[in-house]
C-alpha cells in the first residue's frame, strides 16, 4: 500500500503512530499526521507554509485541541477515516501533479483538504491549498519527486 511513499513520508506515518500513542489516542487522526510531518520533516514544511505561519505555534494550537489522556499502549494503531483520507488525498494531488512518488508535501495537501482541526488551525494562519500546491510546482526540480 505504501510503495510509492517516499521514505520520508512512510517515517511521517510511523511518528503519526508515536504521536497518536502519545496521546491517548487509539486511533491515528489527522492531528497526528501534520504533528509527524512537522517532527520528521520541519524544513519542508516551514519551505511550503507562508513564512507569518509559525510552526511552533500551530504544533501547540493542535496538541492543545486533542484530548487529554494517558498514553495508549495498544500496538494494533489503525487510521481513522478522516487520516484514510488525508492519505487518500496526498495520493491524488500527487497524480495530479505528475510526481511518481508521494512525499510529505503531498501529506500536507492532503491535510489542509481534510476539514479537520489542522485545516482550520492552518487556515487561520493563511495557509492555503492553491498556494502550497502553487509552492510545489515551483520547487526546484527533483524536490517534489524525492
Amino acid at each position: 500500500m505504501f510503495e510509492r511513499y517516499t521514505e520520508e513520508a512512510r517515517l511521517v506515518l510511523f511518528r503519526a503512530r508515536f504521536e497518536a500513542q502519545q496521546s491517548g489516542s487509539g486511533r491515528i487522526e489527522p492531528e497526528h499526521l501534520f504533528l509527524a510531518l512537522a517532527v520528521e520533516d520541519p524544513v519542508r514544511l516551514r519551505q511550503l507554509l507562508p513564512a507569518v505561519a509559525n510552526v511552533e505555534s500551530i504544533c501547540r494550537e493542535v496538541r492543545d485541541g486533542l484530548p487529554s489522556r494517558d498514553p495508549h499502549t495498544e500496538q494494533d494503531m489503525p487510521l481513522s477515516h478522516p487520516a484514510k483520507r488525508v492519505l487518500a488525498y496526498g495520493a491524488e494531488e500527487a497524480h495530479k501533479l505528475g510526481h511518481r512518488h508521494i512525499g510529505n508535501e503531498h501529506h500536507l495537501l492532503g491535510l489542509l483538504r481534510e476539514p479537520s482541526s489542522v485545516s482550520r488551525i492552518l487556515e487561520t494562519y493563511g495557509v492555503r491549498l492553491e498556494q502550497v500546491r502553487q509552492q510545489i510546482l515551483d520547487s526546484a526540480p527533483g524536490t517534489a519527486e524525492t
